[in-house]
C-alpha cells in the first residue's frame, strides 16, 4: 500500500493537533511534518517531499497564499489544500488564483477535510464555502 504523506502548516498548535487527529482516521495517510509559518513550510516541503500540504492563509512571515502561489509557480509535485477560517467567495477566488488545488473552511474541516484531500489526490479540485455563512440574515 502506498502511504500518502501530508504536511500540516498552521501557526496555531491546537489547529495542527485537530487536523492531525482528523487525518489519523484515514488508513494509509501519515503526517510527515508540521510547520508554523510559510517560510518553514517551504523548507520542509523541499526536505520532506509531501504529497499534500494542508495550509493556513493567515500566518506570520510568509502567508499561505504566497506559499501556494510559489508552489504552483515551481510546479511542485505536492497538492495544496488551503484550510482557513475565512469564508467568502472573494477568498475562495484568491485561493484559486494561487493555483491551490482546494479550499476548506475550518468550521467544516471535520466534515470535508478527508474528502477534499481524496478529491485533490485523484486529480480534482475542492472548493467549498460554508453555506450557512452565505445566507442573508433575516431580521427578528
Amino acid at each position: 500500500m502506498v502511504t500518502v504523506r501530508i504536511l500540516i502548516v498552521d501557526d496555531h498548535d491546537i489547529v495542527r493537533q485537530g487536523v492531525r487527529s482528523i487525518l489519523r482516521t484515514r488508513t494509509g495517510w501519515e503526517v510527515c511534518g508540521e510547520a508554523e509559518n510559510g517560510v518553514e513550510a517551504l523548507q520542509m516541503i523541499a526536505e520532506l517531499k509531501p504529497d499534500v500540504v494542508v495550509l493556513d492563509i493567515s500566518m506570520p512571515g510568509k502567508d499561505g497564499l504566497a506559499v501556494a502561489a510559489e508552489l504552483a509557480d515551481k510546479k511542485a509535485s505536492c497538492k495544496t489544500l488551503v484550510l482557513t477560517m475565512h469564508n467568502s467567495s472573494g477568498v475562495a477566488a484568491a485561493i484559486q488564483r494561487t493555483g491551490a488545488h482546494g479550499y476548506v473552511v475550518k468550521s467544516h474541516a471535520a466534515q470535508y477535510l478527508v474528502g477534499a484531500i481524496e478529491t485533490i489526490l485523484d486529480g480534482g479540485v475542492f472548493f467549498t464555502l460554508d453555506p450557512l455563512a452565505q445566507m442573508p440574515r433575516i431580521p427578528a
